[in-house]
């Protein structure tokens, strides 16, 4: 780390104590604040230029709840006018009809008028291509409406996602709302063009529920399937829609936020492992899924959990960890430079009472004594400069799990964005290997 890097990580966290960023923010903008990867997420999952989200990030300049919502949905609703006329061309319904879950919509249909265009979704993988609209337009002239309707769509989803960033506040929930029923609808109505089925799950836990979307391909017969979550606030249609890419492996996908987040009433704790417990339950007891062949995949705090879970829950066939906090992620030490946004969400998040609080809450989360007890096989991926998370982590838990293996990114960050096309097909191939693979019959 540089000297220049340890002077910003001390300003960012000299701020987050004297609880000055957001005057700090209406001097300089929100982006010297905000994670480092921050912008790399939004224009990976959107198909969005990096140069014009700078341009747009640099115009914010408020974390307080009415100005960052209002200025990102802002950005949303041009996206949705966009889509709205395409929509009308095709006639099908506006796109507020699609985002009030208290108007029937046929979905199917909607599906089947987007349909010539659903590569848009399907094929955008981990890294969307800005220029792919453009390039399907001028391919394919008949479906231009369908494709500019469901990029308007899949951009509003994203910017309304960026104005719920990082959550919990009145209108960063709303924003989330319309964000994940965006992506209910798009799912819904162009799985069958999929060759896939996909269907909304509510699962009761302790006076909260699971809200998910179980994606199933169009095979007859149990299939394997993957759980999967994600981490601090991240959501549903953030992981999903790049998983989409990946369904040629043939495996189900039952894709969760992590509880304490966004939906969820009760705030994190270790006891969050019977939510996870329950969803396995869940999907044990479906007759479309092979119970025998479960694995989980987990995205940062949710390779946390994904962690965990491989150690406890013995129903696991497999696992995949990407950038896991897990025992040093945890530590004092861990968060200097953290935005005072995050330290106030983790807060949140944990229902921490205070900086001490919150420190205890973290350090009864460490999975130190529990990597001995994984004993699936076990991926663990991270970039070998986590800036969000230590590194150090990914490697323990890899050298002490008995079955696992590390692929560490050099120079890339957490969760390693800058390789997310190499390793996302690396953990489908791992996943469905380990999923499909003949089970070995003991003889007495």
């Amino acid at each position: 780390m540089t000297l220049s890097e340890i002077g910003k990580r001390v300003r960012i966290t000299a701020h987050a104590l004297t609880h000055t960023t957001e005057r700090a923010a209406h001097r300089l903008g929100v982006a010297p604040f905000l994670p480092r990867l921050f912008a790399d997420r939004f224009t990976h999952l959107g198909g969005i230029e990096a140069g014009e989200f700078g341009r747009q990030l640099a115009g914010c300049r408020s974390f307080e709840d009415a100005r960052w919502a209002g200025y990102w949905g802002a950005l949303a609703g041009e996206h949705l006018t966009r889509a709205d006329a395409a929509l009308a061309r095709l006639g099908a319904p506006a796109s507020g009809q699609l985002l009030d879950p208290a108007v029937a919509t046929d979905l199917p249909a909607l599906g089947a008028l987007l349909a010539p265009a659903v590569t848009i979704l399907a094929d955008r993988g981990a890294v969307a291509d800005p220029d792919a609209v453009q390039r399907f337009r001028a391919a394919h002239p008949e479906a231009a409406d369908a494709a500019v309707a469901l990029d308007g769509l899949i951009k509003a989803l994203v910017y309304e996602f960026v104005a719920a960033w990082p959550g919990w506040s009145p209108r960063r929930l709303r924003a989330y709302e319309r964000s994940h029923r965006l992506c209910e609808v798009l799912v819904l109505a162009l799985a069958p063009a999929l060759g896939m089925t996909a269907e909304v799950v509510r699962i009761p836990i302790e006076g909260d529920e699971v809200r998910g979307i179980l994606v199933l391909p169009g095979d007859s017969g149990p299939v394997p399937a993957v759980l999967v979550t994600n981490g601090l606030e991240g959501t549903i249609g953030e992981v999903l829609l790049p998983l989409l890419a990946q369904r040629a492996a043939g495996l189900g996908m039952f894709v969760m936020e992590m509880p304490g987040t966004y939906s969820y009433r009760a705030r994190l704790s270790d006891a969050a492992e019977r939510a996870y417990a329950t969803v396995i339950d869940h999907l044990s007891a479906d007759t479309r899924i092979d119970a025998g062949r479960i694995g989980m995949l987990g995205f940062s705090f949710g390779g946390y959990w994904s962690t965990r879970m491989a150690a406890v829950d013995p129903r696991l066939t497999v696992a995949v960890s990407n950038g896991p906090l897990s025992h040093h992620s945890f530590g004092a030490r861990n968060s200097i430079g953290m935005p005072e946004i995050m330290i106030s969400t983790l807060s949140a998040t944990l229902g921490a009472s205070g900086t001490l609080d919150l420190t205890r809450k973290l350090a009864k989360l460490s999975l130190a004594q529990l990597y001995r007890r994984i004993d699936c096989p076990l991926l663990v991926i991270n970039g070998e400069r986590d800036t969000l998370a230590s590194t150090q982590d990914s490697i323990d838990i890899a050298v002490g799990a008995p079955n696992a293996q590390l692929v560490l990114y050099a120079e890339d960050d957490h969760c390693a964005m800058g390789n997310a096309e190499h390793w996302s097909a690396l953990s489908a191939t791992f996943l469905r290997e380990h999923l499909t693979a003949p089970i070995a019959v003991e003889v007495a």
